[in-house]
């Protein structure tokens, strides 16, 4: 299928590995040129020049923290009109809520709530007066069905789902959407680490601890960012003009609902 979006172009954040990274090599694929965005520069131009080298695509490397202030402005010069913004980034480490200080709550509010709406807030009205913008927000699965430990993320991004169900509306007549990707068990770094901690608790070997995790999802498997990635290039196509403010689900059918 043709997205339509060849030559638009996008800022991924948090896209050196991961989903992110999935997100822009389907974009690219799709004929946009990419800003990508990591903290390691020297993996970051790496990541840059395979995807340059498999799709074609023009590929720009922005090394920092997109939480960062600074790091926001370099992207948003190396991209200064996006059509497309896919908000990424990582989210706190797994804690009991009883550990939670002050100051790790307000960084978690920080990279998972305001650091997408900083970033929305500088393109928005760009992409209103062109009459085209996309923009995805990867939030999680916890945001519907919370998980131990993960509360911080799980709050503050359900906070920013919140934030944005009264912006999206705002500016759906002038050609731009907003909606959010929530993933599941993903085949990821991330998911690596649950495996690791299950692994250092339980005495499992590794591939125990996949297949165990692996067997609770309907699907059976893990999701890949390759497929991530794709159900974010459709969200930022001609095709989904008439899709916002919503919520996809990608997570093999392990949240239990049928609404």
């Amino acid at each position: 299928m043709d997205l339509g979006i060849a030559g638009r172009k996008a800022i991924v954040c948090a896209s050196n590995r991961g989903l992110g990274r999935g997100c822009a090599e389907a974009l690219a694929q799709a004929g946009c040129e990419v800003v990508i965005n990591g903290l390691d520069q020297d993996r970051l131009k790496e990541t840059a020049a395979a995807i340059a080298g498999a799709t074609g695509a023009k590929i720009i490397p922005v090394a920092g923290d997109v939480s960062d202030p600074g790091a926001q402005r370099a992207l948003l010069a190396a991209c200064p009109e996006p059509d497309i913004l896919v908000n990424n980034n990582g989210g706190p480490p797994r804690k009991d809520f009883r550990e939670l200080d002050r100051e790790a709550m307000a960084r978690g509010v920080v990279q998972n709530m305001i650091t997408p709406i900083e970033m929305i807030q500088a393109v928005i009205d760009g992409m209103a007066e062109r009459g085209f913008g996309r923009i995805v927000n990867i939030t999680s699965m916890s945001v519907l069905m919370p998980l131990e430990g993960l509360d911080l993320s799980s709050g503050a991004r359900a906070g920013l789902t919140a934030f944005l169900a009264g912006v999206c509306r705002q500016v759906a007549g002038s050609g731009v959407t907003i909606n959010n990707l929530l993933p599941g068990k993903m085949d990821t770094d991330r998911l690596k680490g649950l495996f690791e901690r299950t692994v250092a608790a339980t005495g499992m070997s590794m591939e125990e601890a996949r297949a165990t995790q692996a067997a609770e999802i309907p699907a059976g498997r893990f999701g890949t960012a390759e497929e991530f990635g794709q159900t974010c290039a459709f969200l930022c196509s001609v095709h989904a003009g008439y899709m916002t403010g919503q919520n996809l689900l990608l997570d093999g059918g392990l949240y239990p609902a049928a609404f």
